[in-house]
């Protein structure tokens, strides 16, 4: 079996995986540029730096939840100095297969953090909580799959989260705080 010390070395390195982008990419630089880290947080992140961490970043191109964030991660390995590394999903099942979501679903984007010898010291992903009960909500009003405006209705609730998740500040900060929470328990 891969160790996680291998698939960081597989990994594609953040800047590289974001200028190949074909999809989103406007969206997840816009939103690495506007999200910021407050001041009062460095001390947390100095803290961080001390652990030296690394990320792995299960992910693709075309997720909206990735969209969203990954730039935000980037942000915190900034100020962490965390190393971090993408491996795409679909090409790499045999990782993504370890990191299910409710033990079924490989849903993405998930961050694997590990320290020097490579010992996972926490995961997070796909959503932030609340960011998950916003999307549940939107999803809530759609008619039955095998309804007929299923898929025209499916659409819309999907240009809507990805409208949400590239604007809406609040969201950005539910992800901020969840993924701050992961790292403060390492």
């Amino acid at each position: 079996m891969t160790t996680l010390n291998e698939w960081f070395e597989k990994g594609i390195p953040a800047k590289e995986f974001v200028s190949s982008m074909k999809v989103h990419k406007e969206n997840l630089q816009s939103i690495q540029e506007v999200f910021s880290i407050s001041a009062e947080d460095q001390g947390f992140f100095d803290e961080l730096k001390t652990k030296e961490l690394r990320a792995i970043v299960i992910t693709e191109d075309w997720c909206g939840d990735a969209m969203m964030n990954i730039p935000i991660l980037l942000n915190i390995s900034e100020a962490a100095n965390i190393e971090t590394r993408m491996v795409l999903r679909d090409q790499n099942l045999e990782l993504m297969d370890q990191y299910l979501t409710n033990g079924t679903a490989r849903s993405i984007p998930i961050f694997i953090f590990i320290d020097r010898n490579g010992e996972e010291k926490a995961v997070w992903g796909p959503r932030a909580p609340k960011v998950q009960e916003y999307v549940m909500e939107l999803r809530s009003d759609l008619p039955a799959k095998d309804d007929e405006r299923f898929e025209a209705e499916q659409k819309e609730v999907f240009k809507k989260i990805t409208m949400a998740f590239s604007e809406d500040k609040q969201l950005w900060d539910e992800v901020y705080g969840s993924i701050k929470e992961a790292l403060g328990k390492i």
